[in-house]
C-alpha cells in the first residue's frame, strides 16, 4: 500500500499487475478492497490496476467540515499523477462514478479511456433527495437499518432473495467506512452537468436494469450529457460488482481493450 499527501490529507492506494494504468474508484459506503477487491486482478493481464481509498476509506484521511467533490476528484487526480506517468483508463463505481467524471472533466490529460457504472450527475430531484435523506438520517441512528435500507435498493430482489437469511444477516452487520454519513450527504449535492461537457475521452456509461438506488433516468441523464458516450445495460440492481462481475468485467475489458463498446448493450442482455 502506497500513501501520498494531497489537499490536506493522506491517500493510500494499492497496485498490481502491469501495463497502462486502470484506476478502479468505489462507492460510497464501501472501500476500494470491497468493491474491486474480487476483480481487480481480472483486468492485471494487461494493465496496473491502481486501487485508491478516497476521504475516510481504507486508511485514507477525510478534512473537517462539509466534504466537497473538489477534494475527492483532487484526491484521485494526485493518485493518477503519482502512480502513472502516462493517461489512465479510470473506472468509477456508483458515487465513484461521479468522482472519475468530474476528474476527467478537469483534468483530461490524465484520462485515456472512462468507465461509468451506476452514476449520476444531478442530486436535485425529488426522489434522489428524499432516498439519500433517509439513507444518511439511516446511517446516524443505526448502521444496521442503514444497511437494510441500502441493500433493499442497491441488489435486485432476485439475487437478494437468492442470498439467503444467513448471508443478508452476515451482510447487515458488516459496519460501512468512517465517515461514511458524509459521503452520503455529499452525494445529495451532486451537479456535474456542466463538467460533462468538458470529457473529452471515449466514455463508456453503464446501468444496472434493476438499480432502485440510482435509476435509469439519472444514468441515462449521465450518458446523454457526455459527447459520443456509449450506454450499456447489466442485468443486476446498483451493486453490479457484487451481482454480476463476471459480465461487467467482460464488458469494461471489450471496450478498454478493444475498439469499442457499440454491441455490448446487445452482448450483455444475452447474459
Amino acid at each position: 500500500m502506497t500513501a501520498i499527501s494531497v489537499a490536506d490529507t493522506t491517500v493510500h492506494y494499492s497496485v498490481c499487475g502491469k501495463g497502462t494504468g486502470l484506476v478502479l474508484v468505489h462507492g460510497t459506503s464501501i472501500d476500494a478492497q470491497a468493491n474491486f477487491g474480487h476483480v481487480a486482478e481480472r483486468f492485471a493481464d494487461q494493465r496496473q490496476v491502481i486501487s485508491p481509498n478516497y476521504a475516510g476509506c481504507g486508511n485514507s484521511t477525510i478534512p473537517a467540515g462539509d466534504l466537497t467533490l473538489d477534494v475527492l476528484v483532487e484526491q484521485i487526480a494526485a493518485t493518477i499523477r503519482h502512480a502513472s506517468d502516462s493517461p489512465v483508463d479510470l473506472l468509477g463505481d456508483s458515487l465513484g462514478a461521479v468522482v472519475a467524471a468530474a476528474t476527467a472533466a478537469r483534468y483530461p490529460a490524465l484520462v485515456r479511456k472512462l468507465v461509468l457504472v451506476a452514476g449520476w450527475a444531478d442530486s436535485s430531484d425529488a426522489r434522489h433527495q428524499m432516498v439519500f435523506q433517509t439513507w444518511a438520517k439511516l446511517e446516524e441512528l443505526d448502521s444496521e437499518l442503514s444497511n437494510r435500507y441500502v441493500m433493499s435498493l442497491a441488489v435486485s430482489p432476485p439475487f437478494l432473495t437468492a442470498l439467503g437469511h444467513d448471508n443478508i444477516s452476515m451482510f447487515l452487520k458488516q459496519a460501512a467506512p468512517p465517515d461514511t454519513k458524509r459521503r452520503i450527504e455529499l452525494g445529495l449535492r451532486i451537479d456535474i452537468r456542466d463538467l460533462l461537457k468538458k470529457i473529452t475521452a471515449p466514455t463508456l456509461v453503464v446501468r444496472g436494469a434493476h438499480d432502485y438506488l440510482i435509476p435509469e433516468y439519472q444514468t441515462r441523464a449521465l450518458h446523454e450529457s457526455i459527447q459520443g458516450s456509449e450506454y450499456a445495460q447489466v442485468e443486476s440492481g446498483h451493486a453490479a460488482f457484487l451481482e454480476k462481475p463476471d459480465v461487467l468485467v467482460q464488458m469494461i475489458r471489450d471496450f478498454l481493450f478493444n475498439q469499442g463498446a457499440s454491441t455490448l448493450t446487445a452482448a450483455a442482455a444475452a447474459k
